[in-house]
């Protein structure tokens, strides 16, 4: 197995979580500034869409406001139209990501827009980004299947890539959205994205609503992806579909994996499980996750807990 030596964890947290959760301005931006001095430096931090629809992230514009400024953050958010891009731009985001849909009933739900109808709108948004100080990709929601179509292979995304490389946009979020991968549907989907992107324009959002996630990391990072979406807790959820496994990736525990690996992610793992705790206890943000609950792995300096043994 070869893997990397260090990879890119982006916390995307503040805005799945947040966009079922509403809280308040000052809580995200508490948030933030504990993840920040966990180490991390990528995020994924509110959408611009309409508030009427997602009022849990209608503050974006003051949260890109507020985020304490340290060197090396890169700060992205999701768009779903031209304004919405528009607004990011004004807002100082890095990267804006498109919510583009593999999943055609689903995109005329989320969106009210066919895929094909969705396609010409982000070919306008390239228009306006290409003279802009913003990188402007997109996401494949749903890239492996679901929620209501079956699973879907390397093939199935063949037609999409090259409309997405016809339209300029060559930096792409492959979402598992329903959780259906295991590590062979991993390498399938993204050895054809490989095809006609460069590793480095690829980031890989594992949603683990099946209890696959953990184990789609290795195969992505062998491929040569080295930048992964997690969420804090393995909290998130969409507010439209109450109910539904929704949770990205736990990040303390994809943290904890890569660590034992080998593999580098500047993280400090005991403070983020703090910070998991903390989202999860005080803020209320319903959280999933293996770490947080019986803590790290021990080394040889720090020995396990003592025995808590009694026969009853």
């Amino acid at each position: 197995m070869s893997l990397p030596d260090a990879v890119r964890i982006r916390e995307i947290a503040p805005r799945l979580t947040f966009q079922d959760h509403v809280v308040p301005t000052e809580v995200k931006i508490e948030l933030v500034g504990r993840l920040i001095d966990a180490g991390v430096r990528a995020f994924e931090l509110s959408s611009f869409v309409r508030p009427d629809l997602i009022p849990g992230l209608a503050d974006a514009e003051e949260v890109f406001a507020r985020v304490p400024r340290v060197p090396g953050l890169s700060l992205g958010c999701c768009v779903g139209n031209t304004r919405g891009l528009a607004r990011a731009v004004g807002a100082g985001a890095d990267t804006a990501y498109f919510l583009l849909s593999a999943d055609e009933e689903f995109a005329r739900a989320n969106t009210g827009r066919s895929t094909t109808d969705s396609l010409r709108e982000l070919e306008r948004m390239a228009t306006f980004a290409a003279d802009r100080n913003i990188v402007l990709g997109t996401y494949v929601i749903f890239a492996w299947g679901g929620p209501t179509g079956p699973a879907r292979s390397g093939e199935d995304l063949e037609p999409l890539a090259r409309r997405l490389l016809d339209i300029g946009v060559d930096h792409w979020i492959l979402a598992d959205s329903s959780g259906y991968a295991a590590p062979p549907q991993i390498r399938e989907l993204l050895t054809a994205a490989l095809r006609h992107v460069p590793p480095s324009n690829l980031t890989v959002q594992i949603h683990d609503g099946r209890g696959m996630g953990l184990a789609g990391l290795l195969p992505l990072l062998e491929l040569g992806v080295h930048a992964i979406d997690t969420s804090l807790a393995g909290s998130g959820g969409h507010p439209a579909m109450p109910g539904t496994q929704g949770g990205g990736l736990c990040t303390e525990d994809a943290v904890q994996l890569l660590q034992l690996c080998g593999v580098e992610t500047g993280i400090d793992l005991p403070r983020l499980i703090d910070t998991a705790n903390w989202l999860t206890s005080e803020v209320g943000v319903p959280g999933k996750g293996f770490v947080r609950h019986t803590g790290c792995v021990p080394s040889t300096a720090q020995p396990g807990e003592p025995l808590a043994f009694t026969w009853r």
